[in-house]
Formats: structure tokens, C-alpha cells, sequence
């Protein structure tokens, strides 16, 4: 599933900072993003908004590309439908940011896109709009529709990815690679005491476990839909494990002399990548995945490959 990016020099753009500047036009924006389009009449209920403000407002998107309008047949005439013209939008200088991409090359994996799964019940898919089939059933891992999937929870076993190694495409030597996911344990309800042992897994070899300390549920996470129940695991923390010539870490922590040369990155045409919850792990807790629409963070598995300039 491919992200569509609008990368911005300040300098060159200042008409989309000024967009981006106003509330109102932040929260139109939110709300297209997370729909299939929507007319003035559905933005102006759903905000709660006159429909002269999200009409002005949407001019002012309109013109400074971060939204596009299409006219649509509906039950009485045409309408005109909004949409948000990209997923996200990055505002960096841009001779910065020739610099800081010429060596890191990123790839987002949608958390449902998982290329081998064995888990074991409580267990569930959700994608931000309803649950994914069954819940408690684990043969809905299997289902087509788990590519939408923006939350994901199991009490023992794994799921795994299979990432390009887009680097030996480029023919590039890594130096670093990182793998950043929001994470949580999972508990029926939920329970800031439910320790779960963590295992992260790479091309066959164990980095790192990490001990999540509970299942969050003290709030609302910042991105989990609202039809969500509240009594459901709400979102995680943000962890990053990372390989290097000198050893593997979680977040800046050192957890193991593994290195780049026990991955043989170069030898592989893709990266493969597991999160597991071992039946014989000292805290079995299970594990939530909060992918995006869910959570606090907004963000699908990322993989990020470091290389020599």
C-alpha cells in the first residue's frame, strides 16, 4: 500500500503553511484523509461547522493543492466531492533534506501485510473503520482483508514481514538498520501491570526482546477511532530495534553483540522481520500492534536501511 507524499521547501511553499496554519483547515484535512471524499454538507455535520466556513476553507486547500474536488452524480444533480490529495506532508529545507536522503532509504509496511502468521487466541484484527472478521478467531489472519488492518492483537505466537531490501536494489552497502513499530502487551481489558515479553526477529535471527510493562488504556490514543471502545487497548510505545557493525539495540540500549555481518543483508533480496511472543517467555503477555489509524503515532512498520553515502 503506497503512501502519497507532499515533500515542501518552506521557502518555496509558504501558501501551504499558511493551510496548515489554521485549525479548522487541520481538522478538514484529517477528516478527508481518513474517508473515501466527502461533500461540504458531510465535512460541515461531521465537524460541527457552518457550511460557509468548510466552504471557504476548502477554497483556500483547493488552492494550495492539498485538496482536490471531483464532481460526482448524486441523488438530486451533481455535488462536488472533496478529497485529500496526499497522505502526508513533509516540510523540510530542502538542501537538508538532499542530504539526510541520499544515505537512508525508508519502506512502511502496513501492519496487516504480514507474510506468515501461526497466533493463538485472544486475537483480532481491526482496520480504523470495524473489526476485521471474527475476533478470537485466529484463522482471520488469513483474510484478504487484513491489509487494512490498523490494530493487531495475539496472546502467543508470531507474525512476520518480508520487506525489499531496497538498498541491494541500489547497490548500496547498509551500515544501519532500524525496524520502528508503537507496541503494546495484551490483556482482556486493559492493565498498566501486564508485563509481555516482546521477541523481534530478522532474517532468522533474534535482535532483541523487549518487556512492554502493560496494556494502555488510561486515555484515548491520539489517533484510535472514536467508535473504538474505551476499554480497549488504546496504544503503545514507540520502540526501535537497530543492528550495526558494533552490535543490536532497542531503542539506544544495547541488547546483543548480533551484528550487520550475522544478517548478511547484501546476500538477500528481502528483509524479513517477526514479532513473537514465545509460549515459554517469563512474561507471556501477548502483544497489541497499533499500526496507522490507531495509536499514538500514526504509523505503519517502518524499516529503515542506513547506507554508506
Amino acid at each position: 500500500m503506497s503512501r502519497n507524499f507532499l515533500v515542501i521547501d518552506p521557502d518555496e511553499r509558504p501558501e501551504v503553511l499558511h493551510c496548515l496554519a489554521s485549525p479548522v483547515r487541520v481538522r478538514i484535512l484529517r477528516l478527508l484523509r481518513r474517508s473515501a471524499g466527502a461533500n461540504v454538507n458531510a465535512i460541515a455535520e461531521a465537524l460541527g461547522l457552518p457550511q460557509s466556513t468548510v466552504s471557504t476553507n476548502l477554497q483556500i486547500l483547493e488552492q494550495a493543492g492539498l485538496v482536490r474536488a471531483e464532481t460526482q452524480k448524486g441523488r438530486k444533480g451533481n455535488q462536488k466531492v472533496c478529497f485529500a490529495a496526499f497522505d502526508d506532508v513533509l516540510v523540510t529545507f530542502r538542501d537538508d533534506f538532499a542530504r539526510a536522503d541520499a544515505n537512508v532509504i525508508d519502506v512502511a509496511m502496513p501492519i496487516g501485510l504480514y507474510t506468515s502468521c501461526e497466533v493463538s487466541a485472544p486475537c483480532g484484527l481491526c482496520s480504523p473503520e470495524r473489526p476485521i472478521g471474527l475476533l478470537d478467531v485466529p484463522e482471520t489472519f488469513l483474510e484478504p482483508e487484513r491489509m487494512k488492518a490498523g490494530l493487531m492483537w495475539f496472546t502467543r505466537g508470531f507474525v512476520e514481514y518480508q520487506f525489499p531490501n531496497n538498498a541491494r536494489l541500489v547497490g548500496k552497502t547498509v551500515t544501519s538498520l532500524e525496524v520502528s513499530l508503537e507496541l503494546s502487551s495484551e490483556v482482556p481489558g486493559t492493565s498498566p501491570n501486564w508485563p509481555s515479553d516482546i521477541t523481534v526477529v530478522i532474517n532468522g535471527h533474534e535482535i532483541g526482546v523487549w518487556t512492554s510493562p502493560g496494556d494502555f488504556g488510561d486515555k484515548r490514543g491520539a489517533f484510535t477511532p472514536d467508535w473504538w471502545k474505551l476499554r480497549g487497548s488504546q496504544y503503545g510505545k514507540l520502540k526501535t530495534w537497530r543492528v550495526t557493525p558494533s552490535g543490536s539495540f532497542i531503542d539506544e540500549v544495547k541488547v546483543s553483540e548480533l551484528t550487520l555481518a550475522d544478517l548478511d543483508v547484501e546476500a538477500h533480496r528481502s528483509i524479513r522481520f517477526r514479532i513473537e511472543i514465545k509460549p515459554d517467555a517469563p512474561h507471556p503477555g501477548g502483544v497489541n500492534v497499533f499500526g496507522r489509524g490507531f495509536g499514538d503515532y500514526d504509523q505503519d512498520i517502518l524499516l529503515r536501511l542506513t547506507t554508506e553515502p
